[in-house]
């Protein structure tokens, strides 16, 4: 597949780029300063460019066959990027309505999942990270009423621990203890899903 990458910088985009090439896929990778893809030269198609920045990504996504986005705020989230999701989610979204790609996976966070008990986790992203908790939900939002053919991974903690293709899925819920996963695991599960047309208007929980 040709798949275009956001957020392709940070961890989980990162593996997401490496497992996307060796399974064969034809990478291009929208980024703001793409020195980290040094390794991955003559691989993948680098784009250097804004991502909220709608023409920019209407032409970036032209002849794709999906996006896949990892992108997410830096943490601790300063004042300036308290909206940061949405705005990306709704330029995103209407970029990709301009064009003819239409499948798109994006990463989310485990601590929207209301219902989970073991872990609580909307209890402890309104209790710790509000402003993270607020801004995925409206990213959400604005991506499920879109009408483009998406699927949210929402994991807990993200490791760095290596690949190991062993996790839990569960559409609608967090899998019970499921405290944390490896961003590679998380990018295996979203490259699987950009293929899985079982997944669209899922909202999909993971974790090791």
């Amino acid at each position: 597949m040709k798949l275009l990458v956001l957020g392709a910088t940070g961890g989980t985009g990162l593996e997401v780029v490496r497992q996307a090439t060796q399974r064969g896929h034809h990478i291009t990778a929208f980024v703001r300063s793409p020195e980290k893809l040094k390794p991955f030269d003559g691989r993948i198609n680098v784009v250097q460019g804004n991502l909220l920045d709608g023409l920019q990504l209407e032409n970036v996504i032209q002849g794709h066959d999906a996006v896949v986005s990892a992108f997410g705020p830096r943490v601790p989230v300063s004042n300036t990027d308290a909206h940061l999701l949405q705005q990306f989610a709704t330029v995103l979204t209407q970029a990709m309505l301009h064009t003819a790609v239409r499948r798109v996976v994006v990463e989310s966070v485990a601590f929207l999942f209301k219902e989970a008990i073991i872990p609580p986790a909307y209890f402890l992203g309104k209790l710790f990270f509000p402003g993270i908790v607020a801004d995925a939900s409206a990213m959400e939002d604005v991506f499920e009423d879109s009408g483009l053919d998406w699927t949210i991974a929402r994991p807990p903690e993200l490791t760095d621990k290596p690949h190991t293709g062993k996790y839990r899925v569960r559409e609608g819920r967090l899998p019970l203890f499921g405290f944390r996963i490896s961003r590679a695991d998380v990018a295996d599960f979203m490259l699987k899903a950009v293929e899985d047309r079982c997944l669209i208007g899922k909202v999909v929980g993971v974790c090791n």
